[in-house]
């Protein structure tokens, strides 16, 4: 098993009322990723994942497409130390 890595990401753009978390949480699961999506104030998106370096870069590659329906502007990356989630939330 490799180290666990951790990305919190900013997605922003039409991101909101597009099923865009329901999709994350799908995606992640699916690719054992655990951690939590967030509708921010501002209308973008935030999530946190957590797992295998692979399966993380892919999770914020998809940030980057969202489901159907959503129009991505952009994606803030940042790096942060694995806390060690057990699941991935709709927060």
């Amino acid at each position: 098993m490799s180290e666990q890595v951790r990305r919190r990401v900013v997605v922003r753009g039409y991101v909101q009322g597009v099923f865009f978390r329901d999709t994350c949480r799908r995606e992640a699961n699916a690719r054992g990723v655990s951690g939590w999506v967030s509708n921010r104030r501002d209308g973008a998106v935030e999530a946190v994942f957590e797992g295998e370096p692979d399966a993380v870069a892919a999770m914020v590659e998809w940030c980057g497409r969202g489901p159907r329906g959503a129009d991505v502007e952009g994606v803030e990356e940042t790096s942060e130390e694995p806390e060690g989630l057990g699941r991935f939330e709709i927060r």
